[in-house]
């Protein structure tokens, strides 16, 4: 896999996650819905950052492994292959649905911006993509892991504005969407699984290789 194929499945991979409703959306549409567009994009802004520091942490930890045990590579893809197709298996048979996105509590655009961060930083989804998806994508045949783990916080960071923020800024119309639209909530989902599956078996391939 050439580099180019390489970040172009991160980000196919990576918009499956982000766009999957789930907690960090939730709180940006009830932040909007509570107090305006400003404060939508402001939680935003907290999610944004706390993306960053998920791409810092994967980064120093494939960077570890790599200084230490080079050979432990292989042993990670194949487990991070592994739990990708669990995650995958579980959204195909998933049928996700929103419940009532309730509102968020009153506060300014600093507090917004701070609990944005700390609800992206206590999302356990974002960690169990951090461990398994990142030390597939970030690799020493493709030149230098920092270099790489730029790219790969850039694509982060305007993902989730993409998608956090234009929820945000249609706050009642993702509202009503969300709860209105069941099928299509579902089909997110599975389409998702679909993607999680398909790079879990390359990776699998790829860390088999390596052995």
């Amino acid at each position: 896999m050439t580099y180019a194929q390489n970040v172009w499945l991160y980000s196919v991979l990576l918009f499956g996650i982000i766009i999957v409703p789930g907690m960090d959306m939730f709180f940006v549409i009830a932040n909007s819905l509570t107090a305006g567009r400003m404060r939508g994009l402001a939680a935003t802004a907290g999610i944004m950052l706390g993306g960053i520091c998920h791409t810092l942490l994967g980064t120093l930890g494939v960077s570890a492994v790599l200084a230490t045990s080079p050979q432990a590579m292989s042993g990670i893809l194949v487990v991070g292959a592994g739990y990708m197709l669990w995650i995958g298996y579980s959204l195909l048979k998933s049928s996700i649905t929103v419940g009532e996105i309730g509102l968020a509590s009153s506060g300014s655009l600093a507090a917004a911006f701070r609990q944005g961060l700390i609800t992206c930083l206590l999302n356990p989804k974002a960690y169990l993509f951090v461990v398994a998806v990142y030390p597939q994508f970030l690799r020493a045949e493709y030149g230098p892991i920092w270099g790489q783990a730029l790219v790969m916080g850039g694509l982060t960071f305007v993902m989730q504005f993409v998608v956090y923020g234009g929820l945000g800024l249609a706050a009642a119309g993702s509202r009503a969407f969300l709860m209105n639209s069941p099928g299509i909530t579902t089909w997110i989902g599975r389409s998702a699984g679909m993607v999680f599956i398909v790079a879990a078996l390359l990776t699998l391939a790829n860390g088999l290789s390596l052995v």
